[in-house]
């Protein structure tokens, strides 16, 4: 079964035939939707997986939810103009998969790497009414594209499991250690795990994360 969305996608039907929890992949800056969706087979079978594409296309190959752009001095910079757009793409192709597939548009998770994660917890505490649970690999928050109302939210319904490598090269640790600290100040229930590993998914990481989604969906 396969259903036209904003993005590309691909998916893994879940053996529920109705209300199944609904995981969606956000893969990380210059992949696309394979990336993360070697982990569908083992995960809980009652999910239904989508793993989407990002919108825009890199060159030579590739895909990014936003531009990272370098001056003079190799300073990086993310175009926040980009991300936002991706996050409306995003909550678009939710909302369309929830009236498409089998699934409980109460029930959502975000699986996100590297730069999948920064835009999925930014869309979770943009849309939380939208978002049951998150799962953000390797990343960190960016302040920039989350809502000036935070204060004001409700925050309640969400579930956060964050981890990251200690010696990661890409993103520094320092950034990821400033999660936690953010969402205990905003009463967000969650979990955070590093790893002694770079920018990337250690075996012992994947086993956590999916513990930690098997009791939340």
């Amino acid at each position: 079964m396969s259903v036209k969305l904003p993005l590309v996608h691909i998916s893994r039907p879940s053996t529920l035939k109705e209300n199944a929890p609904l995981l969606v992949m956000l893969h990380g800056y210059g992949s696309d939707e394979n990336d993360l969706f070697s982990f569908a087979s083992e995960l809980p079978e009652e999910l239904f997986i989508i793993s989407i594409r990002a919108p825009y296309a890199l060159q030579p190959s590739g895909n990014a939810w936003y531009a990272i752009n370098f001056d003079a001095e190799q300073n990086k910079w993310n175009d926040n103009d980009q991300a936002k757009s991706s996050m409306k793409i995003l909550v678009d192709c939710i909302d369309d998969a929830c009236k498409q597939y089998p699934v409980d548009q109460n029930n959502v998770t975000l699986l996100g790497f590297s730069q999948g994660t920064i835009l999925g917890m930014a869309t979770a505490l943009n849309h939380p009414t939208k978002i049951k649970n998150i799962i953000g690999l390797s990343g960190y928050v960016n302040h920039d594209i989350l809502p000036n109302n935070l204060k004001e939210m409700d925050y309640s319904n969400l579930n956060f499991y964050c981890s990251h490598g200690t010696v990661d090269q890409v993103i520094p640790i320092d950034w990821a250690r400033q999660t936690p600290v953010f969402l205990k100040s905003l009463n967000i229930q969650h979990s955070y795990s590093e790893f002694p590993v770079g920018h990337g998914v250690a075996p012992q990481n994947f086993y956590e994360l999916r513990d930690w989604i098997s009791t939340k969906i």
